[in-house]
């Protein structure tokens, strides 16, 4: 549409502008990071970030990138970020960039990457965004000690700065004397007086904080050569070229200032878009879900098993408790994220088809240790009888059972619509791989009676004359003979059933027999009849 006249002529100078923008905003290649801090076990709702920024790279056919954030060392745990490291790739969360990659952006730990934020924290300085703080924290804890005695709070900003010991009113020779000697110092943030900062969040819509009322000037670098979180965040996410920035609620504080960062260094028509997740809720009561809770309910909050390197404490995980990688991740994207339709059930590609941040809810979404075991019995019924075998044969073997393919899938096969778990096998059929060594005190009270012994001898000798070993032929020949002696069917087969397995648990009866083989059926009728009799 063209529009005449000079007024006309703006608006398609405005309309021209916009798809010169659009167009760039089409082209660029869609670029995420996953920025966790190597500071112990990943926690499911870092792990759903993770799984988001994934999939919304995968969906717009852009970068996953991997970053470690240990620019504080003082909160640093061994063997973290190997952990970070593995609990991604169980999830089949594979970076395109990260530690260890060849990626052009890198390196990817922020502690490799220190040289690099001095030059911008002066920028900063110089271009009157941020100054010199000398306060020790001796003194600022004692600032916040006299607050409270007022029933205040200390905030190091727009109304206390003036008058601290920083470079707003130190002289600049001051100031170089002190660095010269070496003494401690951070820059500060100088935060704007009463202003507004906008932001439209892709999840939340326009979210607006006056600097005023809410906000202080934060530590950006120290004296050690080490950025904080804030400023690091920014200056990688910009070299990175991050598009996307998608994290936690708990960031969302964060958001102004990261926002006046990127105007204080000249980055504005860069910026990234941001969008903060919703958090992930405990199953009863408020606030989010945490280790104490897990650890109250008898359920994992961490992806694999952790093993705090101080204290030796163990932490379970969703990898040791039996959970497959798929069910994990179907259930981390409908915590937050709903499709829009009745489907429930999504491999890693369908959701990087389907998956958009317009979908993701604003309020935290309550996490439903039930729902996780149903999404992976789910998963566990979808895998073959062969593939469920495999993973059945470590637990045999940690059993001390050997036993050959063939028994092992036809127990599976036969078991595996009562079990959840690969470990569910082994209790829902043990008792083919081993024999009862006691039984049911409950079932012997009720269904062991004066005849039954001599009944089971009958029923064994029986046993002993069938040639073919096939359930079929044994349940006919044992029809025939209970219907010649007269006996009860339930009379028999109950007390049968405990001689065989311990208890009053199992599948059909006559697979049983075949599944156990001729010789050990009639052994363990044998060995029943001699210790229950005792």
């Amino acid at each position: 549409m063209q529009f005449q006249g000079f007024n006309g002529t703006f608006l398609n100078f405005l309309l021209s502008l916009q798809r010169v923008k659009n167009k760039a905003m089409n082209t660029s290649k869609v670029r995420v990071r996953f920025a966790p801090s190597p500071t112990g076990p990943l926690h499911m709702g870092g792990v759903r970030t993770a799984l988001f920024n994934y999939i919304f790279a995968r969906k717009h056919g852009g970068d996953f990138i991997l970053r470690i954030e240990d620019t504080d060392q003082t909160r640093f745990v061994s063997g973290a970020e190997d952990y970070i490291i593995e609990s991604l790739e169980w999830c089949g969360l594979t970076p395109d960039e990260g530690p260890g990659t060849k990626g052009e952006f890198g390196p990817y730990r922020q502690s490799e990457r220190k040289d690099l934020y001095k030059k911008y924290a002066d920028q900063l300085v110089k271009s009157g965004w941020a100054y010199f703080a000398f306060d020790t924290p001796e003194e600022i804890d004692k600032l916040r000690k006299d607050a409270e005695a007022k029933k205040e709070t200390f905030s190091y900003g727009i109304g206390t700065r003036d008058r601290l010991n920083n470079s707003l009113r130190l002289s600049e020779s001051e100031v170089a004397e002190k660095i010269k000697g070496g003494e401690s110092y951070v820059v500060r943030f100088k935060m704007p007086e009463d202003t507004d900062v906008a932001e439209d969040d892709l999840i939340r819509g326009k979210v607006t904080f006056n600097t005023t009322k809410s906000l202080d000037d934060k530590v950006l670098f120290k004296s050690d050569g080490m950025p904080t979180y804030h400023l690091a965040n920014v200056v990688d996410d910009h070299l990175m070229k991050i598009t996307h920035v998608i994290r936690g609620e708990e960031w969302l504080p964060s958001l102004p200032l990261h926002v006046l960062l990127y105007k204080a260094l000249g980055w504005e028509d860069t910026k990234p878009r941001f969008a903060h997740l919703p958090l992930i809720l405990k199953p009863v009561g408020k606030g989010k879900l945490s280790k104490r809770d897990g650890d109250k309910m008898g359920f994992p909050v961490f992806p694999l098993e952790w093993t705090d390197p101080q204290t030796g404490d163990i932490s379970s995980g969703y990898r040791e408790d039996g959970y497959f990688p798929e069910a994990f991740i179907n259930l981390l994207a409908l915590l937050g994220w709903n499709p829009g339709t009745e489907q429930e059930f999504f491999s890693l590609n369908e959701l990087s088809e389907v998956f958009s941040l317009e979908r993701v809810v604003k309020s935290g979404s309550r996490f439903d240790p039930e729902k996780a075991k149903w999404f992976n019995k789910h998963y566990f019924q979808e895998k073959s009888v062969e593939e469920l075998s495999r993973l059945f044969k470590p637990v045999l073997k940690s059993k001390g059972v050997e036993a050959e393919a063939e028994k092992i899938n036809a127990v599976v096969a036969e078991i595996k619509e009562r079990c959840e778990f690969v470990n569910d096998l082994w209790e829902q059929g043990y008792y083919f791989f081993e024999a009862p060594s006691e039984y049911d005190e409950k079932t012997i009270k009720k269904r062991w009676k004066e005849e039954t012994p001599g009944q089971l001898s009958e029923i064994a000798s029986l046993f002993e004359t069938i040639n073919e070993w096939k359930a079929n032929t044994i349940k006919e020949s044992f029809s025939a003979f209970m219907n010649d002696k007269g006996w009860g069917f339930g009379a028999v087969m109950n007390p049968l059933r405990l001689s065989l397995v311990g208890g009053n648990m199992g599948p059909d009866l006559f697979l049983i027999c075949e599944l156990l083989g001729k010789d050990e059926t009639i052994k363990r009728i044998k060995t029943a009849v001699e210790k229950i009799a005792e």
